[in-house]
């Protein structure tokens, strides 16, 4: 006999198992299938959480190397222990994957390993090494995230070309990395290698580095990068790759020319696309786009085929956990007749190389571009006693706004911990708060946060109080 459920979810990512947490919460009977052994997705498996655990991991091992004696303390013969470090990684990944399912057993989720198939506005079929079996869903849910984009001629041998999920386990630092890409994947991956000992050079075929970034941040980022020892060739076209022993060597064509590169490994971090394959789609009559595998939704994220909903990276948006997260807590809240709240404009981005960077809201180009009028408030952060105490006074904080209104509509940061400082600009911009609501909030002194309140007197006054 077949189960039935309220809602099931096809995908335990950050969007699908959240949005299971919150539809069970609400009431509703709800089943969670997830592919892998574990659910989290590729966040929590291989991807935001296991990378983080390795730029922090990273970050400790350069200070310990690099910045310790700055502050008067001597250590020597500091060495790495690259098994040790990818086990406190493991662990990280394993606590929080293990949490999910603890949060599933507290909450009366039903978790199913398999994979899900899409039959009918009502059935989901799913099939693992048991068999397959036909769940009744009155909703359904899917929210599988994305994979990891190949190149024809960059193909994944897994040992020299590598992926990023690759790249999070290298049993030895590579002597040399080449990344192909210069988007936050390969950064803040080409970060890690760096900061561990590798010679990391970047490939990228556009004309600058983080093409979605504020152009002046990613000016910024790229000098910063340079300063940290990474090599970066920009307007550079990878043709081919050749493995001859233990080398792999990357043909490419840049501005002036031809250019070999010889490494140990190649990671080819180019993107993402949305992971649609086996879903069902076409047979169900659902609507996506062919070119881009988006599918399409309304603005309850429901797709053309009734009571079949979609949230994360296989709909229309930035590939962002927390974007995946709180769509899903929004279809949640929907089926149980909530009003449905989600604001695009207000969803924070964060490149977690260091210093950091975080933005909120549409950069000085895209401004440029729509024709609207803007002010400029910037305040750097070797103006911060914080930062100057820390000895991290790298990077400014922008901010725009409306010059008739004085409303924030966007802020940009980059320099140390702006992944946390973020949080307010989001909130400013979400509440359609101005430059000077900013400046007149008391902020501790002292603190990064003083930062923004600075730029934020800078748009609003014109000038800050302490640059």
């Amino acid at each position: 006999m077949s189960r039935s459920f309220d809602l099931v979810v096809i995908g335990g990512g950050p969007g699908g198992y959240v949005a299971a947490l919150r539809a069970s919460q609400l009431g509703l009977s709800v089943a969670c299938i997830e592919k892998r052994s574990t659910f989290g997705g590729t966040c929590l498996n291989v991807g935001c959480i296991p990378s983080k655990a390795l730029l922090d991991s990273s970050e400790l091992y350069h200070i310990t190397s690099h910045k310790l004696a700055k502050h008067g303390i001597s250590v020597s013969k500091v060495s790495l222990d690259l098994a040790a470090l990818m086990k406190r990684k493991e662990e990280v990944v394993k606590s929080l994957t293990s949490g999910i399912a603890g949060l599933f057993k507290k909450n009366k989720v039903t978790p199913i390993h398999g994979t899900g198939k899409v039959l009918s506005s009502s059935q989901v079929e799913v099939s693992n090494e048991n068999g397959k079996e036909i769940l009744t869903a009155k909703n359904i849910l899917l929210a599988t995230g994305s994979e990891i984009t190949e190149l024809p001629h960059l193909k994944f041998d897994h040992k020299f070309i590598v992926n990023s999920t690759d790249a999070l386990s290298f049993t030895e630092v590579p002597e040399h990395l080449v990344v192909v890409g210069a988007g936050y994947i390969g950064l803040e991956l080409g970060s890690v290698w760096s900061r561990l000992g590798s010679k990391v050079t970047v490939v990228e075929a556009l004309p600058r580095i983080l093409p979605p970034c504020d152009a002046e941040i990613a000016a910024l980022v790229h000098k910063s990068l340079e300063k940290q020892g990474l090599k970066i060739h920009l307007n550079t076209k990878v043709e081919s790759a050749t493995v001859s022993g233990k080398k792999v060597t990357l043909k490419a064509t840049g501005p002036e020319g031809p250019l070999n590169f010889t490494a140990d490994k190649v990671l080819v971090a180019v993107g993402r696309k949305p992971n649609i394959e086996g879903l069902g789609l076409k047979e169900a009559g659902i609507q996506y786009d062919e070119k881009t595998l988006k599918v399409t939704v309304d603005s309850h994220f429901q797709t053309n085929l009734p009571h079949v909903y979609a949230i994360g990276d296989i709909i229309a948006g930035p590939m962002l956990a927390h974007k995946a997260q709180e769509e899903g807590v929004a279809v949640a809240e929907h089926l149980v007749g909530k009003p449905v709240h989600f604001n695009y404009d207000s969803i924070p981005s964060v490149i977690y190389i260091w210093p950091e960077v975080a933005s909120v809201g549409p950069t000085e180009e895209q401004l440029k571009e729509s024709g609207r009028a803007y002010k400029v408030g910037k305040f750097p952060f070797i103006a911060s006693g914080r930062a100057k105490c820390m000895d991290e006074a790298e990077g400014i904080v922008k901010v725009l706004t409306d010059p008739k209104t004085d409303r924030v509509l966007a802020v940009h940061i980059f320099g140390p911990r702006a992944s946390d400082m973020i949080a307010e600009a989001v909130t400013i911009v979400e509440f359609k708060g101005s430059a000077e609501d900013i400046a007149r909030i008391t902020h501790a002194h002292p603190t990064l946060s003083e930062s923004l309140a600075e730029a934020a007197r800078h748009a609003s006054f014109g000038m800050p109080l302490h640059a």
